[in-house]
C-alpha cells in the first residue's frame, strides 16, 4: 500500500450501485472461508433492508452509502444514511435534538453510520485488510463533507468497535460509551456446564422458569438454512408485528425483508418457535455470526409464563454452546438478563457536530456520562449470578 495514494471518496444512493464483492471484501474478507463476523455489514442484509422498503424513502432513512477507492480499487465502505428522526438507532441523542432547537438550530436531518434497527456492536468503517488507517480516515472526512455540503447538523457512528471509537477520538469525534447486556461462553460443555458456575440460588431459580416455559403445553423447535419454510416467517411476522407495535408504534422492517432474508441469508438465521399443536405460538429470531449469535426479535401470540426468557436467553445459550460461539448478544437494555447469565458490557459509539458551541457542550456532557457509565457498569457487574470462585476466574 502506498501511503501518498490518491483516495476518491463517493456516495451512492443504492447498494444496487455498488458490486457485492467489492462491498464483501471490505465488510466481510474472512467469510471466504466461513460465516462473516458481522451478518449485519454484509451485501446481503443490507440489500435486504433496503430491497424491502424497509429503509429508503418515507421511512426516515435515506441510504448514502460511501465508498472509498485508491488507484480504481474499493478499499473501504460505510453503511451511511441521512436521518429524519432518531428512532430505531438504540443510542439516544433525543435530548440533543431537543435542546439544539431550543436554542435555534435544526437536528434533523442527520447523518447516521450505522445498520438500521440493529444495536449490534461491528465494525462501522469497513476496510480491505492492509487499508485500514486510510480507508478509516478516508470514510469519516467523506461522512463529514456529506454532512457539510448539505448543511447538515451531525453525524453519529453507532455501536462501532472499541478500537474504531478509540482511533475516531484521536481524529477528533466525541466518544460516547453506553452498555447493554452480553453472554460470554467460558467453554461450557453444554447448559449444566454454564448453570454449574452460578451461585446455587440463581441456578435454581433458571431451571424453575426452563421448567415453567418448556410446560405450556407444545415443543420447541429451532430452525435454520434449509429447514425454514414461508409458514414460519408467516408465523414470525405475526409475532414482530405485535412486538413492534406495542414497542415502537409500528415495526421498522416490512414483510418482504424477511422474504428476501429467507432467499439470501437463511443460513445466517436461527429462528426458534414455540409450537402448540404444529402451529407456532411465539418466536425468537437470531442471527449467526462467525463467533457469536445475535438475539433481534421476539414476539408471541400466546402468553406463557417465562416464554420469553427460554426462547430468547436460554435457547440463544444453548445454541451459543452447540456452536462453539463466544458469546450471545441479546439486544439493547434489559437488567433482568443479568441474573439469566448475561453481563453488562460497554458499547461505543462517535459524533461529530457541526455547530462547535453545541460540540463543546455535548463533549462536556459526554465526559461526565462517561464517567456515569463506567461507574454503572461496574455496579451492575457487581450483581452477577456466578459463584465467587467463577466471579475470580473471569477476573
Amino acid at each position: 500500500m502506498d501511503g501518498e495514494t490518491q483516495l476518491e471518496v463517493t456516495a451512492h444512493a443504492s447498494l444496487a450501485d455498488i458490486d457485492p464483492v467489492d462491498w464483501d471484501a471490505c465488510a466481510c474478507p474472512e467469510a471466504a472461508d466461513g460465516p462473516p463476523t458481522d451478518p449485519f455489514t454484509t451485501h446481503r442484509f443490507l440489500s435486504a433492508l433496503e430491497q424491502s422498503g424497509s429503509v429508503g424513502p418515507g421511512t426516515g432513512w435515506q441510504p448514502h452509502y460511501l465508498l472509498v477507492r485508491a488507484g480504481g480499487e474499493v478499499i473501504a465502505a460505510a453503511p451511511l444514511y441521512a436521518k429524519g428522526h432518531s428512532q430505531g438507532e438504540y443510542i439516544f441523542d433525543h435530548n440533543w435534538a431537543h435542546a439544539f432547537e431550543r436554542a435555534g438550530g435544526q437536528y434533523y436531518p442527520k447523518l447516521q453510520v450505522a445498520v438500521p434497527f440493529t444495536p449490534a456492536t461491528g465494525r462501522r468503517f469497513l476496510t480491505r485488510p492492509g487499508w485500514e488507517d486510510a480507508g478509516r480516515a478516508g470514510l469519516v472526512q467523506g461522512a463529514v463533507q456529506v454532512a457539510e455540503n448539505g448543511g447538515l447538523s451531525s453525524v453519529h457512528v453507532t455501536f462501532c468497535t472499541e478500537e474504531e471509537a478509540e482511533r475516531g477520538a484521536q481524529m477528533g469525534l466525541l466518544h460516547r460509551i453506553t452498555q447493554q447486556f452480553h453472554w460470554m461462553n467460558r467453554g461450557y460443555a453444554d447448559f449444566d456446564g454454564f448453570l454449574a458456575s452460578l451461585a446455587s440460588r440463581k441456578r435454581k431459580a433458571i431451571r424453575r422458569e426452563r421448567r415453567q416455559a418448556q410446560a405450556f403445553g407444545g415443543e420447541i423447535v429451532s430452525l435454520t438454512g434449509d429447514d425454514l419454510r414461508p409458514e414460519h416467517w408467516d408465523a414470525f411476522w405475526a409475532f414482530y408485528q405485535d412486538t413492534g407495535a406495542r414497542k415502537w408504534g409500528q415495526p421498522y422492517l416490512t414483510r418482504a425483508f424477511f422474504d428476501i432474508v429467507q432467499e439470501t441469508m437463511r443460513d445466517d438465521v436461527l429462528l426458534v418457535l414455540a409450537l402448540r399443536d404444529g402451529h407456532p405460538i411465539a418466536g425468537a429470531l437470531n442471527f449467526i455470526g462467525r463467533d457469536a449469535l445475535f438475539g433481534r426479535y421476539w414476539g408471541c401470540t400466546e402468553h406463557h409464563p417465562c416464554l420469553h426468557f427460554e426462547l430468547c436467553y436460554y435457547q440463544a445459550i444453548d445454541a451459543a454452546i452447540a456452536r462453539g460461539l463466544s458469546r450471545v448478544e441479546a439486544g439493547a437494555q434489559g437488567d433482568h438478563k443479568l441474573a439469566r447469565g448475561y453481563l453488562p458490557v460497554a458499547t461505543h459509539s462517535l459524533h461529530w457536530l457541526a455547530d462547535p458551541g453545541f460540540s463543546e457542550a455535548v463533549a462536556n456532557y459526554l465526559e461526565g456520562e462517561r464517567d456515569a457509565m463506567e461507574d454503572e457498569i461496574e455496579v451492575l457487574t457487581s450483581y452477577r449470578p456466578f459463584r465467587k470462585p467463577d466471579v475470580e476466574e473471569q477476573e
